[in-house]
C-alpha cells in the first residue's frame, strides 16, 4: 500500500470530534493530504493519537507509513506507540547522574533503544534488589546525556512486573550494579485504558 493510502486509512480510525490543543482535527489532515503533503499529515496524525486512545492498528498503519517515507524516528515512535496501546503507559520524570558520578559519560540515543535495568521494589530470595529491564523513550528531546533531566516513557521487557507502580513512586536506573539515574512516577495507565483493538 502506498504512503497516501496508509495515511488516508489511519485517518479513518480517529473519531471525527478529536482535536488537539491547536484546533487540529482529521479535516486538517485530509487538507494536507489532498494537497500531498505527507510528512505533516503524518505529524498531526500523531498527534490526534495523543489526544485519546486509539486502536493499534492506528499506530501500525503509521509505522508502515513513516517506513515506506523513510522516517525513522516516526517509525520508532510509532511502533512504540503500538506496545503501549497493548501493554499500558508508563511515563517517568528521570534524572541522570552526573558523569563525575555514574558510569555514562556520553549521551544517548532517546528513541526507545536504551534497555537499562530499573529498581521497582522487587527483591532476590536473599533481599538484594532484583533489577527489570525496561526500554527507555525520552520525551521531546533527541539525546539525554550526563546530568540531564526529562520525563520518559518505560516500556518493560516483563509488563506484569510492574504493576505495582504508583504515579509519586520513586525507582532507579542501573546501567550496571551502581546507580545510573532516579525516576519519580508520573503516570502509570494500564492495558485497556491506553487503547486497545
Amino acid at each position: 500500500m502506498d504512503v497516501p493510502k496508509l495515511l488516508e486509512a489511519a485517518t479513518l480510525l480517529v473519531p471525527e470530534e478529536t482535536a488537539t490543543e491547536n484546533d487540529i482535527t482529521v479535516r486538517d489532515v485530509w487538507d494536507y493530504l489532498r494537497a500531498d503533503e505527507w510528512e505533516v499529515a503524518l505529524q498531526l496524525l500523531e498527534e490526534l493519537g495523543d489526544v485519546r486512545s486509539l486502536p493499534v492498528s492506528f499506530w501500525e498503519t503509521l509505522a508502515t507509513a513513516a517506513e515506506q517515507m523513510r522516517w525513522e524516528r516516526s517509525a520508532a515512535w510509532c511502533h512504540w506507540r503500538c506496545y503501549e496501546t497493548r501493554n499500558g503507559i508508563i511515563r517517568a520524570d528521570l534524572t541522570l547522574r552526573p558523569a563525575s558520578e555514574a558510569r555514562r559519560q556520553v549521551p544517548f540515543d532517546g528513541a526507545g533503544v536504551l534497555r537499562p535495568m530499573w529498581s521497582i521494589g522487587h527483591r532476590t530470595s536473599t533481599g538484594e534488589p532484583a533489577l527489570d529491564v525496561a526500554r527507555l523513550w525520552v520525551e521531546f528531546m533527541p539525546f539525554l546525556g550526563p546530568g540531564g533531566q526529562s520525563s520518559v516513557r518505560l516500556a518493560p521487557l516483563d509488563p506484569s512486573q510492574w504493576q505495582h507502580l504508583e504515579p509519586g513512586q520513586v525507582i532507579t536506573m542501573h546501567e550496571d550494579r551502581s546507580v545510573a539515574g532516579t525516576a519519580v512516577i508520573l503516570e502509570v495507565r494500564r492495558p485497556g485504558t491506553a487503547g486497545t483493538e
